[in-house]
């Protein structure tokens, strides 16, 4: 569940906010991540009024307010603020009307003062608020970029995940986060992977243990976050089972309704793992824009075919001719 305190231990200072009554509601459930100016609610007219977003009130709201008499400015206020109210933020240079602390405080409903304008607080409020409310999960694996691309490493323990990604770092590409990974789908078109903080920067390498490849390596070789574009599955080479040599079954994963481009790459000794994942991330580019080998070999192949065939019949009906 998340919380007003929640909100406010994390961004209070960002957001320049001071609580000015209703301090025992901090621990109230914030379950919509959204914010909202009840200019119109205030007027009298609450026809789908949602009453779970948090309030901002403005300059216009406040000075509205000011021009009512008593009881009607507290009839408007009992109108909006319900005990699914979150919390109220006054934004603006003028303070909150005594109507409005009362009422906050004998509500249970965190009030706070912000320092900022109310469209900056509204634009901020409404990203912070998406990011916390996007839907997330945390798989296990490698997160590096290379050549651009967000690239997820799985497989068994053991496989050499690690290693591959230490040998992409070697080459000049940059890691995300080692062993877990957090994954949080963006504006519902996207996938964001980063790692935890604690691990920042850290990787796991059996025999050696715990490096920080930041300060081997540079800063210029880790960042925080990257786009996931493409996973690749070691697993140990199965002489039993057929793998692909062409690529034109193309596969994918869903992580978050997002489908992922996704490769299973076998790992036997004499293989370059580092430079097989290179290539697959280079063709991957290749296929963005525009450009798919396995299926130009496959129409150049299948044009090779249809020529023999066709040369093959001329051949049949000249012997045909000639017999007759």
């Amino acid at each position: 569940m998340y919380s007003v305190q929640d909100l406010f231990d994390s961004y209070g200072g960002h957001l320049g906010l001071k609580l000015i009554a209703g301090g025992h509601g901090m621990k109230r459930a914030i379950k919509v991540p959204e914010v909202h100016r009840p200019g119109l609610s205030l007027s009298g007219y609450l026809k789908n009024y949602v009453s779970q977003r948090i309030l901002i009130f403005g300059n216009v709201e406040t000075l509205f307010l000011k021009d009512l008499n008593k009881e009607i400015r507290l009839q408007r206020l009992r109108n909006v603020l319900t005990p699914h109210t979150p919390a109220v933020i006054v934004a603006g240079k003028y303070r909150p009307s005594k109507e409005l602390i009362s009422r906050c405080e004998e509500d249970g409903i965190p009030l706070f003062k912000a320092s900022m304008t109310t469209m900056n607080l509204l634009s901020r409020m409404t990203l912070l608020l998406n990011e916390e409310f996007s839907p997330t999960m945390t798989c296990h694996g490698t997160l590096v970029e290379a050549f651009g691309v967000g690239v997820l490493i799985q497989g068994d323990s053991s496989v050499g995940k690690s290693e591959a990604a230490l040998g992409l770092i070697e080459r000049g590409h940059r890691l995300i986060s080692d062993d877990v990974v957090k994954i949080r789908l963006r504006e519902g078109t996207y996938l964001e992977g980063s790692g935890p903080e604690l691990t920042r920067h850290l990787m796991e390498i059996r025999g050696i243990g715990i490096i920080n490849v930041a300060h081997l390596y540079g800063a210029v070789c880790v960042r925080d976050n990257k786009t996931v574009d493409l996973i690749v599955k070691l697993e140990e080479w199965d002489d039993r089972r057929f793998y692909d040599r062409i690529g034109l079954d193309e596969k994918y994963y869903d992580i978050l309704g997002i489908k992922v481009p996704y490769h299973v790459l076998p790992v036997k000794q004499g293989r370059d793992v580092v430079l097989l994942i290179e290539t697959i991330i280079l063709n991957h580019r290749l296929k963005e824009m525009g450009y798919n080998s396995a299926k130009e070999f496959n129409t150049k192949l299948m044009e090779t075919i249809s020529k023999k065939q066709e040369e093959k019949k001329r051949v049949c009906e000249t012997h045909t001719q000639s017999a007759h």
